[in-house]
């Protein structure tokens, strides 16, 4: 990868895992779905009257729309608002690997490789050890879940990409704004619903500057540029080179909320982490290992032939 381009990677991983801290800063001036509604709204308006609609059905737009942007962010903004730290959410959004996984062998008939019912079992009984820690920093078990079922959302949404970027050549920066205009109106209206017409009215007209800087974040950095950068890297270089960096999303997310927020973690806690991380470095490195273990012993069997010769 060329320099510049390690650069962008960096930087990506930054606005992700820096999300989370901005995230927590949003929620403390605005409902977590109008939260919503408002980043979606910017991702779309006015891009949309300057860049053309993806090729695509809209019934394929408004599933990518629904999973990825509202279903996830739905459960993930509502999470952190009544109980899930931002640190132990940047690492709990990751099983969305476990998802996806599961989605693609039971949509898509994909067989899991040999290695993956053991790494991604360790990083499943992570996520078990972090959720026995509920009430501990602040973390409670709806939250908990509400990140479990934002991370599904994800993995249900990665199959839909999957499925629609197998239809032809898809501009990224297209269905991202294109995509972005189905999610504001599903969260306007359950927040009217959840949080009342009256607190939305009353948010919107009271807004404050540091809400304001957390939408314009998660709008044009956390989507618009990361999603369309992260495309980049993708189409200029193997998926196998670029997809470990999103592991380092999580650090950068529990260091930045150590730093931003001082959020505290106990050893369970730790734990949990640790074994995530595990299960999920070795579910992308195990065919590797394995696979230059092997191409170590077909250079050493000559030489071993001819010794046995001699």
């Amino acid at each position: 990868m060329l320099l510049k381009d390690w650069g962008f990677a960096l930087l990506i991983v930054f606005a992700w895992g820096f999300n989370f801290v901005v995230i927590h800063w949003g929620l403390n001036g605005l409902p977590p779905l109008l939260l919503g509604a408002l980043r979606f709204s910017l991702v779309a308006i006015p891009a949309v009257f300057f860049i053309p609609r993806p090729k695509i059905a809209w019934y394929w737009l408004f599933a990518y729309g629904l999973t990825i942007s509202f279903g996830q962010f739905a459960f993930l903004f509502t999470a952190m608002k009544i109980g899930m730290p931002a640190g132990i959410a940047s690492l709990v959004l990751q099983s969305q690997v476990l998802f996806t996984l599961l989605f693609a062998a039971l949509f898509l008939r994909e067989h899991w490789l040999p290695h993956q019912p053991l790494t991604l079992g360790i990083a499943a009984f992570g996520l078990c050890v972090l959720a026995s820690q509920q009430g501990q920093g602040g973390m409670t078990l709806a939250g908990f879940l509400l990140t479990i079922g934002a991370a599904g959302c994800w993995g249900i949404g990665n199959i839909i990409n999957r499925h629609i970027s197998r239809q032809g050549s898809l501009n990224l920066l297209s269905l991202v704004v294109w995509s972005g205009l189905i999610p504001p109106i599903p969260f306007l209206l359950a927040s009217c619903w959840i949080d009342g017409p009256g607190v939305v009215a009353h948010s919107l007209l009271q807004i404050k500057l540091p809400s304001m800087l957390a939408v314009g974040y998660l709008a044009f950095i956390a989507t618009l540029y990361g999603y369309v950068a992260w495309g980049r890297l993708l189409r200029s270089y193997p998926v196998a080179q670029v997809a470990p960096l999103t592991l380092l999303v999580p650090l950068v997310g529990l260091l930045c909320a150590r730093l931003f927020l001082n959020e505290q973690l106990n050893l369970w806690q730790w734990s949990g982490i640790l074994l995530v991380l595990l299960g999920l470095l070795l579910n992308i490195f195990w065919p590797r290992l394995i696979q230059a273990r092997r191409l170590t012993a077909s250079k050493m069997s000559p030489s071993e032939s001819n010794s046995e010769i001699k």
